[in-house]
């Protein structure tokens, strides 16, 4: 009956044991684009905006499948299955939409940033208290939610829209990564130690 209660337990969480390994995927695909838009010296609009489509496209695919493998609860894996989609359309916008410039770029990328930044936020907030990554989904999804207030308030200058872009991916890479490990680290099993009361007799 215990095994019962604890599989039923296990079943029901929204995140799954394994799941630490969606926030660092989606960690390490933000640094790698955020290391191509840091060590580039070209930071024209059309530049920005094929990073963030080719980062848009495989991170939607990749973290959206990811998420619903290992998110059970369906509520959170269908917010996150909204997330993944409209990332990948983004994405596409980006990839396909021709000499859109950086009005393109900038509305482009606080519209993706509005949705999918309250949407992760709505997320976190469902899940606190119950979950340990609810903590990186508010954080995350805030960073985010402020990423489309800054383009939308942003001047019309391509270094800096572009650059603020790579911070953003710095700053979402690393944190992911960390908490992401933690939540690894956190769920690994704990050796038992020795009975208490035992005394050991030469």
């Amino acid at each position: 009956m215990k095994e019962v209660a604890v599989a039923t337990a296990r079943d029901a969480a929204p995140e799954r044991a394994q799941y630490w390994v969606v926030p660092v995927v989606r960690g390490l695909l933000a640094a790698v684009a955020a290391v191509v838009i840091t060590f580039s010296q070209n930071h024209s609009p059309e530049f920005g905006t094929l990073v963030f489509g080719v980062w848009a496209v495989v991170s939607g695919l990749i973290v959206g499948a990811l998420s619903l493998r290992f998110v059970t609860a369906r509520g959170i894996r269908s917010l996150f299955a909204i997330n993944a989609v409209v990332t990948v359309v983004a994405g596409l916008l980006a990839l396909t939409v021709p000499g859109g410039g950086l009005p393109f770029l900038l509305y482009l990328v606080s519209v993706w940033a509005a949705v999918t930044g309250f949407v992760e936020l709505f997320a976190g907030l469902s899940a606190r208290g119950r979950e340990a990554a609810a903590r990186d989904w508010i954080a995350v999804g805030a960073l985010t939610a402020i990423l489309a207030i800054v383009f939308l308030l942003l001047p019309p200058d391509a270094v800096t829209a572009v650059g603020l872009l790579g911070g953003y991916l710095v700053i979402v890479g690393v944190y992911l990564i960390i908490g992401g490990l933690s939540l690894k680290w956190a769920a690994a099993p704990v050796e038992p130690g020795p009975a208490a009361g035992t005394e050991q007799h030469s």
